[in-house]
């Protein structure tokens, strides 16, 4: 039996990965989240306390880590980089360190936004970073950090544009203005991958089922790309939001604090042909929220 230690089991993706963890007569789960309670079957863990990670890993002594804890405010990582840091790239080094300690290995998520948006075509593992937001340097530095202490012990996953039908999320919070407002503006010239986090979790589980352990950095999003703006027109048009028209807006006519890609779609080829999972296009992953969150 695997033993599997997801740290951020209290926010979406971790709530994705742990349901799919319980389903499984093959896995023992042990849950860690800096809200989580005793009473969910959880412990309480900060990540960015190194000695409460190493007595937890020490303890518990996993077969695999998977990181779904991050500090994913953009805006806000520009007014508070320390706290960004600390969770991004300290609390990152702590679960590797801890990983390379007691021979676990680290699956870790990190982001599109460690590339500038320059781009013209889906990027792929190997093209060059430049991220431009605080967010974006410290998801690439916690990137850095697992490459250098697990090396051939971990597997890196950028996404982007993740929801699902826990927490807040652009899916959610597009639904509730829709019922709220008669119009919308909503940014049309930046353009990416929305991903649904129950989708992202089942790529985590193939990792960890795969006969021979395929260590590295791999793209994993949803398939094809389109636009903040398009998406939010799709969200609308599934959930039947008639009566609030949404306006297209520029970056200029949106400023944001933190700089945002202009473009960044990610190329799934790598995961897909290495793991053999058919990645679903992000229109049927949005239909499958909708079922979802509807049960």
């Amino acid at each position: 039996m695997k033993r599997v230690l997801v740290a951020g089991c209290d926010g979406q993706l971790g709530r994705c990965v742990r349901s799919l963890v319980e389903g499984r007569a093959d896995y023992s789960g042990i849950y860690a989240g800096l809200h989580a309670s005793e009473a969910a079957g959880a412990v309480r863990l900060d990540v960015c306390d190194a000695g409460a990670v190493e007595a937890l890993v020490a303890r518990m002594k996993p077969d695999y880590v998977v990181n779904c804890t991050a500090y994913t405010n953009v805006d806000g990582a520009e007014d508070d980089a320390e706290a960004c840091r600390l969770l991004n790239v300290d609390g990152v080094r702590n679960l590797a360190e801890a990983c390379s300690r007691h021979g676990a290995r680290l699956i870790h998520v990190s982001t599109d936004y460690v590339f500038d948006g320059t781009g013209s075509r889906p990027y792929i593992e190997t093209d060059p970073t430049n991220p431009v937001s605080v967010y974006g340097r410290t998801k690439l530095e916690g990137e850095r950090q697992v490459e250098r202490i697990l090396p051939g012990q971990s597997v890196i996953l950028r996404t982007a544009w993740l929801y699902s039908v826990y927490g807040r999320n652009f899916v959610k919070t597009m639904l509730r203005l829709g019922t709220e407002r008669d119009e919308i503006g909503v940014v049309a010239d930046q353009r990416g991958t929305p991903t649904y986090a129950p989708v992202l979790a089942e790529a985590v589980l193939r990792v960890m089922d795969s006969v021979e352990w395929h260590p590295g950095l791999y793209h994993l999003t949803g398939k094809g790309q389109t636009t903040w703006y398009d998406f939010t027109r799709e969200i609308f048009r599934i959930a039947g939001v008639g009566n609030c028209a949404v306006k297209p807006l520029t970056t200029e006519q949106y400023p944001t604090k933190a700089s945002r890609p202009a473009y960044s779609a990610l190329d799934t080829g790598k995961f897909e042909r290495v793991f053999g999972m058919e990645i679903p296009g992000w229109e049927d992953s949005l239909r499958r929220f909708f079922v979802d969150i509807n049960r």
